[in-house]
């Protein structure tokens, strides 16, 4: 499901600390530095705050692939050009390798930095795989794309392009089950996360198509268990991720579930989840907040309607008339599915291993297939032969907020834009199952890929993109030309003044600090280092790397009190207090106690412990509270930001726990 692995996805945490921590100032003198060269590694230790930065001399137009090996701390790996400019920024696992892939621009010493996740300290060493002249065809780019995965040791990927609704290149790299020596073939099924969504939402507009249910109904008509939450959330709200429901997966990780460890979910306790809420996150249409709990619902409707499996039913009505003929959803992880591909995660210890799918996943996930099932079904967003294009046209119209704004998200599709072409895309990700999806219907090619290595990023779509359909994109620089000018130089560093200070993202608990030295902008993220930012805009600024952006918001004053990250999706902070608050042990001991949920049916106890906060539960690993602001701490994935309730007389008598995705999550003081 969509960012739902559970070992990483689950955790915003870590996604928001790499996209504000990659853009690191390094000096372009290399030279001092140590040399990499092919197959030799080299190894190293890191400090808390301390970096490692080693030379690699690069033609123009090269292709590198590495990894750091994380012997004993998670690291964050950051690449220079010959001028100092940033290349890219890596951090996918938190043990094992870390892999990492750029292309030279330039000809030079390129330097590759290693830095300690949230200033933590260990052994690691660097490795450059392989470092070559890029090929000139779009085939041989792939091999090189994929060469980390082409071999008999490592689970891999399937690479399919699709033109004009037929498949025009595909090839499987890497092995499909490591025990019994099966490589991947073109043929092999997968499992495809959230990507199943679309079918999830096609199925919900058939069934309105044949009058059985309407996008505006109560969710409660089929569904007479869900609470009366004094606002009507609708089969259309489900869709489109605004019906204020918390996320399962997410939520019942709160309650002690170690997913990333196969733990079970049943398909009944989502409902549960769903019954035990208090209240809703939000008013239903009010905000986009990606929510599996909804496409397991829908899942459960159709069900209810039809009077059939959600399986059988999508057999029948979706995959059958599609001509999917290797396409099934996997309602049981325990399921034999013929020719499937296993799902493995790298361990520092133990190599790859075998992790299960997330259990309970029907309707926001658990689909297997193939690339070329897919691509059927991607001919059939152009053509509409199956469900009529009156289907494909709602299920690919952005969702427009009560407020007005529009969302980039329709009915299990993601629609925006890139490099000049309209998308239509949806990625995936299971415990160990990854998949991209994307669509350019305005010249009506795609790419679809599918991987069983749960270190496999689906963003290398966007590269399989580029070498397949570079004639038809317009360059970053020619589309930033087309936009309403604004010239960065003529910026002046003094009107940035209003925007310093500290800026708390909302439910992850992270602060983000912007100051200026000069004519140069930063952002440094909670135990982070702190990365340059260039403006686009008055009150705009660009994180170039990762296509990523900060957008500043004036309130009705006039100041500047808040701001949005966007990445994807987009996270909301607010503007904290100029002095942070530092209380004294005795403050600290108050927080001390024992606090139980019963919307979670868990326990967590807070102690103290060498003067700092520490969160215990009985099956994960104890975390240090870090303070936010009076009151309010962050102590990452599953409970993310706790904000502690005072009672009238000033008492603390519980606190509330945010992630994203599930909100407001009440644990009350029981000792």
């Amino acid at each position: 499901m969509q960012n739902s692995s559970p070992s990483k996805g689950l955790s915003m945490l870590r996604t928001v600390v790499l996209l504000v921590s990659m853009l690191i100032s390094l000096s372009p003198a290399y030279a001092a530095m140590p040399a990499l060269t092919v197959g030799e590694e080299l190894a190293g230790t890191l400090t808390a705050g301390g970096e490692a930065t080693y030379s690699l001399e690069l033609g123009a137009e090269y292709i590198v692939y590495g990894a750091a090996m994380q012997k004993s701390v998670d690291v964050i790996i950051v690449v220079t050009g010959p001028d100092g400019a940033e290349v890219g920024a890596y951090d996918i696992t938190g043990e094992g390798p870390d892999y990492f892939q750029f292309q030279s621009t330039i000809e030079g010493q390129y330097g590759i930095t290693v830095k300690p996740f949230e200033n933590g300290s260990g052994e690691f060493s660097v490795l450059i795989y392989m470092a070559e002249a890029l090929a000139e065809t779009p085939e041989g780019k792939m091999d090189q794309l994929m060469v980390r995965y082409a071999n008999d040791a490592t689970p891999g990927v399937i690479i399919a392009v699709v033109e004009d609704g037929e498949i025009s290149f595909e090839k499987a790299y890497g092995m499909a089950n490591l025990s019994h020596g099966i490589p991947l073939t073109t043929t092999t099924i997968t499992n495809i996360g959230s990507a199943s969504k679309q079918f999830t939402a096609f199925a919900i507009n058939l069934l309105v198509k044949e009058g059985k249910l309407s996008l505006d109904d109560d969710v409660r008509k089929y569904l007479p268990e869900v609470p009366d939450f004094g606002e009507t959330v609708t089969i259309g709200h489900l869709l489109s991720h605004t019906s204020g429901y918390r996320e399962f997966l997410n939520g019942i990780a709160m309650s002690g579930r170690m997913l990333d460890q196969g733990d079970y979910i049943d398909r009944d306790e989502i409902l549960a989840l769903v019954v035990r809420q208090p209240e809703l996150q939000n008013s239903p249409g009010a905000e986009w907040n990606y929510c599996n709990t909804g496409y397991s619902l829908l899942a459960l409707i159709v069900e209810r309607i039809t009077e059939q499996g959600f399986d059988v039913w999508m057999k029948e009505n979706v995959f059958g008339p599609l001509g999917m003929e290797n396409t099934q959803v996997r309602m049981h992880r325990t399921s034999i599915i013929r020719n499937s591909a296993q799902g493995y995660v790298a361990f520092q210890s133990l190599g790859f291993r075998e992790v299960p799918d997330i259990s309970a996943s029907a309707g926001a996930g658990g689909i297997y297939t193939t690339v070329a099932d897919m691509a059927l079904w991607m001919k059939n967003l152009h053509t509409g032969e199956v469900g009529g294009k009156e289907i494909i046209e709602k299920m690919t119209t952005p969702f427009v907020l009560t407020d007005g704004e529009e969302s980039s998200y329709g009915m299990g599709l993601f629609i925006d834009e890139f490099q000049g072409l309209r998308r239509i895309h949806h990625g995936g990700a299971d415990s160990a199952h990854r998949a991209s999806f994307a669509y350019f219907p305005e010249v009506d090619k795609g790419v679809i890929t599918l991987s069983n290595n749960g270190g496999y990023s689906p963003g290398n779509a966007d590269k399989v993109v580029e070498a397949f359909f570079a004639e038809k994109l317009t360059s970053v620089e020619v589309i930033a030309e087309t936009k309403e000018e604004f010239d960065s130089a003529n910026y002046q560093p003094e009107d940035f003044d209003e925007l310093v200070g500290r800026f708390e993202l909302e439910g992850i608990g992270l602060v983000l600090t912007f100051t200026r030295e000069g004519d140069t902008f930063y952002c440094q993220a909670t135990g982070q280092p702190k990365t340059t930012i260039v403006p686009t805009a008055n009150l705009e600024f660009n994180i170039v790397v990762v296509d990523a952006a900060i957008n500043f918001h004036r309130d009705d004053e006039g100041d500047v009190s808040s701001l949005t990250l966007h990445q994807g999706g987009g996270i909301t902070g607010h503007r904290l207090a100029t002095d942070p608050w530092a209380p004294d042990a005795e403050e600290m001991a108050t927080y001390v106690g024992r606090y139980f949920s019963k919307e979670m049916e868990a326990f967590y106890e807070i102690v103290l412990d060498d003067n700092a906060l520490v969160l215990k539960h009985r099956r994960f690993k104890d975390a240090k509270l870090k303070i936010l602001k009076m009151d309010v701490f962050t102590v990452g994935f599953p409970l993310g930001e706790l904000s502690f309730v005072r009672g009238d007389a000033g008492d603390l008598t519980g606190f509330a726990a945010s992630n994203v995705r599930t909100r407001g999550v009440l644990f009350e003081r029981v000792n």
